[in-house]
C-alpha cells in the first residue's frame, strides 16, 4: 500500500489498487474496478484519471478504501459494495439478493428494442430482479405497457426503486411463476404482445466453473436449476405464454448455452414457431426467441 498522502494523484493511487487487485482479476477486471472505485470514492471518471488530476484523501477516505479493498479480496462483487451496477445507459440499484445484471442480457433487451420500437405492446418481464430488463424497456419503448414479477420481495423492492429512480412506468407483481396465482389475476389471458425472462438455469455441474464473486454473494434462488431438470422455467414460462401471449405474440429468452438445442426443440414441441437462437457477442447461444401462433 502507498503511504498515506493527504494529497496525491489520482493515477498514482489508480494503479496502486490495480496492482493490487491483479493477483485476484484479470488485468481488465482490475482495472475497471480501480476506476469503479475511483468514480465512487472521488467522483472522477476515467478520463480525469487518467489525466492525472489531483485529489485529497482524509483518514476517513483512507480507511474506507481500505476496508473496501478487504471486501473485494474476499471476492466481493464490487457492485454489492458501491450499491450499483450499469446497465443499458441506466444506474441500477443492486444489493445482495439481487442478481447483478450482465452485459450478455443488454444484447437481449437491444433485440427486443429493436424488433418493438414504437410499438404500443403489452409485455411481461418474468423474475424481473433488479428490474433491469423491465426498467430499460419501461424507458426505451415510451408506449409499451410494461409489467414485471419476481418471487422475492427483496428483489422487487429494489426492482421498485429502480423504477422510480429512473420514472420508469413499470406495474409489478409478487408472485410465483411455478405456481402462478396473482399473475392469472392481474393479466387477462391472450392480452400480450412480449414476454420476456431471464430465468434461473445454471445447473449444479457447472459450480466448479464458476467464481467466488459469483458462487459465495449472489442468490442460488436467481441462478441455478435442479440438474435433472435443466429447463424446468423455460418450459413453465413456455406454458404461460400459451395462456398469456396473444396470436403472433413473441417470447423472448436468455439461455444456458449448452442448452439452445434442447430449448429450441421444447419450443417446437409446444406449437411455437420461428424460433431464433442468437449468439451473445462471445459467440455462445445466448438468446432466443419465438412466436406464439
Amino acid at each position: 500500500m502507498t503511504a498515506f498522502m493527504n494529497k496525491m494523484n489520482s493515477k498514482q493511487l489508480f494503479d496502486d489498487y490495480r496492482q493490487q487487485l491483479q493477483d485476484l482479476y484479470s488485468p481488465a477486471e482490475a482495472q475497471n474496478i480501480a476506476f469503479w472505485l475511483m468514480e465512487y470514492f472521488f467522483e472522477l471518471s476515467r478520463t480525469q484519471v487518467l489525466v492525472n488530476s489531483p485529489i485529497v484523501v482524509d483518514e476517513v477516505k483512507q480507511q474506507a478504501l481500505n476496508e473496501v479493498l478487504i471486501r473485494l479480496k474476499h471476492h466481493e462483487p464490487i457492485q454489492y459494495i458501491v450499491g450499483y451496477t450499469e446497465f443499458y445507459g441506466l444506474r441500477f440499484q443492486v444489493q445482495p439478493g439481487v442478481l447483478i445484471p450482465r452485459p450478455e442480457t443488454e444484447e437481449l433487451v437491444a433485440w427486443i428494442i429493436q424488433d418493438q420500437a414504437n410499438q404500443p405492446i403489452n409485455m411481461l418481464d418474468l423474475g424481473t430482479g433488479s428490474g433491469c430488463i423491465a426498467v430499460s424497456l419501461a424507458k426505451n419503448l415510451p408506449q409499451a405497457k410494461v409489467q414485471a414479477l419476481d418471487v422475492s420481495p427483496e428483489a422487487l423492492q429494489v426492482a421498485q426503486s429502480n423504477a422510480s429512480h429512473h420514472a420508469a412506468k413499470v406495474t409489478f407483481i409478487q408472485d410465483n411463476l411455478l405456481e402462478p396465482q396473482k399473475l392469472h389475476q392481474a393479466i387477462p389471458d391472450h392480452s400480450l404482445d412480449v414476454m420476456v425472462s431471464n430465468p434461473p438455469y445454471v445447473t449444479p455441474a457447472e459450480k466448479k466453473q464458476m467464481r467466488a464473486n459469483v458462487l459465495d454473494f449472489e442468490p442460488d434462488l436467481a441462478l441455478f436449476v435442479p440438474q435433472e431438470a435443466p429447463l424446468l422455467f423455460y418450459k413453465a414460462i413456455a406454458q404461460l405464454a400459451q395462456q398469456k401471449l396473444k396470436s403472433g405474440g413473441k417470447l423472448y429468452f436468455e439461455i444456458n448455452e449448452q442448452f439452445g438445442q434442447e430449448t429450441k426443440e421444447l419450443l417446437q414441441s409446444m406449437g411455437f414457431q420461428e424460433i431464433i437462437i442468437r449468439k451473445d457477442g462471445f459467440g455462445k447461444d445466448r438468446m432466443t426467441r419465438a412466436i406464439y401462433e
